[in-house]
């Protein structure tokens, strides 16, 4: 059983660290750095967005996306190349992603939030994303490593234009 903490019972630094990793992917992403931001990400690492903000997990019923380690490895390699039709012209985007809050701690990984907008531009057109991250961060040496991350869309059970970038 994890304890929960409120942000303000957390060290600063402690916050500053974890809203740096979020930030930094966020960043990193925006930049097209694809190699950069999977090597945020832990070996056993899955990233998640479910078809509803109740979902209780990935393999009950239908997700948006339910990637591991593997398929995100796979998802760099088609951005990386010119295998992505879907990106011929590129996609150009910006996030914006709110102060992060620390949830809980679970013996090494500590569960963050934060609110974010994107917003992605394509040939002619923009599109808004927006939700919750929640991000499992643990420590990997000197740094941190992304565990997990789940991307609640606030329009998550509506219909969906096909998504090629990462949020």
């Amino acid at each position: 059983m994890g304890i929960v903490l409120q942000p303000a019972a957390a060290e600063p630094a402690l916050l500053a660290e974890l809203d740096d990793i979020v930030q930094t992917e966020a960043r990193l992403l925006d930049e097209e750095q694809w190699s950069d931001w999977l090597g945020l990400y832990a070996g056993d690492a899955w990233y998640w967005a479910p078809h509803r903000p109740d979902q209780p997990n990935p393999r009950d019923e239908v997700s948006i996306f339910y990637d591991d380690r593997m398929l995100l490895e796979t998802r760099v390699r088609r951005l990386e190349t010119a295998a992505s039709h879907a990106q011929t012209p590129g996609t150009r985007t910006n996030r914006v992603v709110g102060r992060t809050r620390l949830e809980a701690v679970e013996g090494e990984t500590y569960t963050v939030s934060s609110k974010f907008v994107m917003l992605e531009h394509r040939i002619d057109a923009q599109k808004m994303w927006g939700g919750t991250y929640t991000h499992g961060l643990r420590r990997n040496g000197e740094g941190w490593e992304i565990a997990w991350k789940r991307v609640d869309l606030v329009n998550a059970a509506g219909v969906l234009d096909s998504i090629s970038i990462p949020f």
